[in-house]
């Protein structure tokens, strides 16, 4: 990776902390979502969607997407993957809409990537959901293909793939893999995967602290009130903010390695208080 790749990630990208998924079958909850303090707002045609709702559910997508306006840019939507019969469909309402970002389950090579890719207008961009172990295994290449904004890692279906009891070392391997790869290839970092209870705070904040300590930079949810936590959680605190502003500020008129309250500052350090002011 070039140096100018390494000097883009100085600072973190404006990109969502937190993305809401909402079922492609109840429009109903489309405004809903989208009046959440969710960064972005995933329509979900997949999981969510009993096969013979999913025709349905595309139009009903079409149909209010359209009507979206600014917060057009919010929306994503997922899609079936291509070992389904609904996929090209799927590929054509992309194509349709405009939607600006498809999030892809069981991601898998870049050529899946790339058909995404070629139903997306210019400034469109692919999420690979990376949830098999064929997907962990070939991530490089995941995350190195083109029109990839970033990597989501889809733990529930991955646990269910290896059989994993569900004890969260099972996922310290993949995780990190993706997010080093995701850093490799110089894009932003990964979002972690959901927590299906949506009423234990201390669970949901536990999965984030996991996945924030291997490299992640946001996480899936499917509650509002998990959005409302996990941006809270996410926001840099007070004394954060204001460690960061006076080694920044100290940087700034002192080139080099500097002191502050006593400890040495050099380039890591800066580096890391730009990152802390950029979330703020």
């Amino acid at each position: 990776m070039t140096s100018a790749n390494r000097d883009a990630q100085t600072t973190v990208p404006n990109l969502p902390l937190t993305y809401l998924f909402v079922p492609g079958n109840r429009a109903d909850r489309f405004d809903k979502a989208v009046a959440s303090q969710a960064g972005a707002v995933i329509v979900d045609l997949e999981d969510a969607v009993a096969p013979e709702d999913k025709a349905a559910a595309r139009a009903s997508f079409a149909s209010w997407y359209e009507t979206c306006g600014a917060a057009a840019d919010r929306i994503l939507v997922r899609i079936n993957d291509d070992s389904t019969p609904w996929h090209d469909a799927d590929i054509a309402l992309v194509a349709e809409t405009g939607v600006r970002g498809a999030i892809l389950p069981k991601a898998e090579s870049p050529r899946q990537i790339d058909r995404v890719a070629s139903a997306l207008g210019a400034s469109g961009f692919v999420i690979p959901l990376v949830e098999t172990a064929r997907g962990v295994a070939d991530v490089d290449m995941l995350a190195g293909a083109a029109r990839v904004q970033r990597i989501a890692f889809g733990t529930l279906d991955y646990a269910l793939d290896l059989d994993l009891t569900g004890d969260e070392r099972g996922f310290i391997y993949p995780a990190c893999r993706i997010a080093v790869a995701s850093r490799a290839a110089a894009i932003a970092p990964p979002i972690a995967g959901v927590t299906s209870a949506i009423s234990d705070e201390a669970q949901l904040l536990a999965d984030l602290n996991f996945a924030r300590a291997c490299g992640f930079g946001a996480k899936l949810c499917i509650h509002p009130k998990q959005v409302d936590s996990i941006n809270a959680a996410m926001r840099p605190s007070e004394s954060e903010i204001a460690w960061a502003k006076e080694v920044a500020a100290v940087a700034e008129s002192s080139p080099g390695a500097v002191q502050v309250a006593g400890k040495m500052v050099d380039r890591p350090v800066i580096a890391k208080a730009l990152r802390i002011l950029a979330r703020a």
